[in-house]
């Protein structure tokens, strides 16, 4: 596997430099170079996604469905949209896991050098996001800890404590996710059960009455419900290349599935049921009262809501952290340990404390149907670029080489792009559904017919 001379830097190279193939990387040595180490085996990659999907906002979007669907309806929504998820994750994870490259580099191909940093915003933007709102979560549980065992209560220095806790264990990279995850696993799991059958237990005889004896829909709201629960992951559909990366060699296209599969559908199940059975019974919308007043006994409150703040842990530095830091390295050429920092500090002034007020759910959803408008086009361009017009085969050295045929900016995906967003609007309550044709097949003509964009193909 070689590189041209003419190759760009990655961080911490000096420029014109050949980015070696990485064989070998300690603590928070990640880098953009394509790598052959590989850290997980399909154990440790479950439990990876399990932990990064335990998504306090899919409670919220559960509460948000109270008067809409039915037990059954929210039950079977979730699943579609994992099974969806599943498959996705696998298709345009592929790139990254043969090659060992990061989603910033597999998009070069589609969207040039320059191009790329349309879908690092629009990756990273809501990741930033999701990272302060869920940091809040985290902090308001150890607060009520603090304040149920020592009556001590500071929402803001358990917020700005919490944070700074979450980018120390950043800057360690994958290796640190994957210890964290693993050993938080089987914690995660165990709390879910428990919490489930809690409320179960205490709010038993409404949830008959508000959800399960109610008509609900099987129309346009059922299909946009798969919608949002496959839109809190659509982010990380886009830029799966940075996980798929470090899945070891041999694990084929029906495994990687499954183990997407198995790790995303039990935890975004619990949550947004727990969401929706709490949300229905009570009209309580803050997961934090939620359970400080679903659990009786005070060690299990306490349990409880530990796991509530690790939750937020594992999942913002899976998700939350990886890709906009990956996009900074690649955007302003910084190491892994800086950008992780900044990701952290930028999460500041996302200001959380208002995103998780009840009058935000709905917004909340908004939110998510509104950038999922943009990743389903650019999901869709990626796949047919690797798919179709590359044929799963991709020349590294084109994808290293800042002045070789992928420089600037190709206008065909930027169009087609376009394209998608608008059919994504024109129908959304399915936007991410709506997007994939139009971008898709655009993007596809468009490679073969815009004089411009011929230097992109690789034929």
């Amino acid at each position: 596997m070689t590189m041209p001379e003419t190759a760009a830097a990655a961080p911490g190279q000096i420029p014109g430099q050949v980015p070696h193939v990485i064989e070998e990387k300690g603590l928070g040595e990640e880098s953009l170079a394509p790598q052959e180490t590989r850290i997980m085996d399909p154990w440790s990659y479950l439990f990876a996604w399990l932990g990064g999907c335990v998504s306090i906002g899919t409670f919220t979007i559960g509460s948000g469905l109270v008067g809409t669907l039915n037990l059954l309806q929210t039950f079977l929504a979730i699943a579609i949209g994992c099974t969806v998820i599943g498959v996705a994750l696998m298709i345009n994870g592929r790139a990254g896991h043969k090659y060992g490259i990061p989603f910033m580099v597999q998009a070069r191909s589609a969207f040039g050098f320059s191009g790329t940093r349309l879908p690092a915003l629009v990756r990273s933007v809501p990741a930033i996001v999701w990272f302060g709102f869920q940091s809040w979560i985290g902090a308001g549980a150890l607060n009520l800890v603090s304040e149920t065992l020592f009556d001590y209560s500071n929402l803001w220095a358990f917020f700005i404590g919490f944070q700074f806790l979450q980018i120390l264990l950043s800057v360690l990279g994958f290796h640190g996710i994957k210890w964290l995850e693993n050993i938080g696993s089987v914690f995660i799991i165990g709390s879910l059960i428990y919490m489930f059958f809690s409320v179960i237990g205490k709010y038993g005889d409404a949830i008959m009455t508000n959800l399960v004896n109610v008509e609900g829909t099987w129309g346009a709201p059922f299909w946009g419900a798969t919608m949002l629960f496959l839109g809190i992951y659509s982010t990380m559909m886009l830029n799966v290349s940075d996980y798929s990366r470090e899945l070891r060699h041999g694990v084929g296209p029906m495994r990687q599935v499954t183990i997407y599969a198995n790790s995303i559908l039990p935890a975004t199940l619990f949550m947004g049921m727990i969401g929706l059975m709490v949300s229905g019974a009570t009209g309580q919308v803050d997961p934090i009262k939620v359970f400080s007043s679903a659990v009786d006994n005070k060690l299990l409150l306490v349990t409880t809501l530990l796991f509530i703040a690790f939750a937020q842990v594992t999942t913002n530095i899976l998700n939350n952290v990886v890709p906009p830091a990956y996009a900074l390295m690649d955007v302003f050429k910084l190491k892994f340990k800086t950008s992780a920092v900044l990701v952290g500090l930028l999460a500041f002034a996302t200001f959380p404390w208002k995103l998780v007020q009840d009058e935000s759910a709905a917004g909340l959803n908004i939110f998510i149907q509104t950038y999922s408008a943009f990743l389903g086009p650019i999901f869709a361009i990626l796949v047919v670029d690797y798919y179709i017009l590359r044929r799963q085969q991709l020349d590294l050295g084109k994808l290293y080489d800042a002045a070789g045929p992928y420089r600037g900016i190709n206008p065909a995906a930027l169009i087609a792009t376009a394209i998608g967003v608008v059919a994504a609007f024109a129908f959304s309550n399915v936007s991410w559904y709506a997007s994939l044709i139009p971008a898709g097949l655009s993007y596809y003509l468009l490679m073969l017919w815009l004089p411009s964009a011929r230097r992109f193909r690789d034929d």
